[in-house]
């Protein structure tokens, strides 16, 4: 486990629903995607490093989770404005979803 936080300091993470609208490898990269993600009113551009474990039609339409407050950050070159939440355990990941459909950009609380 890691440290403890206050109620104060999670709310300072702005978590936010999206859906992924278009995926691209990134050229070079062995494990990179390019994602546009679709949070109601905007298109965020978040780099990911999903590939072996996702397939591009995989990812395609389907409806993640985003922080996006993060600070933005360059990864192999392209700019990457969020992050996407997933569970690992032993090798194998799963992307945060929703369990019923809820707008783009609905924040998480």
């Amino acid at each position: 486990m890691v440290e403890e936080i206050s109620l104060k300091d999670f709310k300072k993470l702005d978590l936010r629903v999206g859906t992924v609208a278009e995926v691209e490898r990134i050229p070079g990269s062995e494990k990179l995607y390019k994602l546009q993600v679709d949070m109601g009113g905007e298109m965020r551009q978040i780099v990911t490093g999903l590939v072996g474990y996702y397939t591009e039609e995989e990812l395609k339409g389907k409806v993640i989770i985003v922080l996006t407050n993060l600070k933005p950050a360059k990864i192999f070159g392209v700019s990457s404005n969020g992050m996407l939440l997933a569970a690992e355990f032993n090798g194998q990941l799963a992307l945060l979803t929703t369990d019923r459909s809820i707008p783009n950009g609905a924040r998480i609380t």
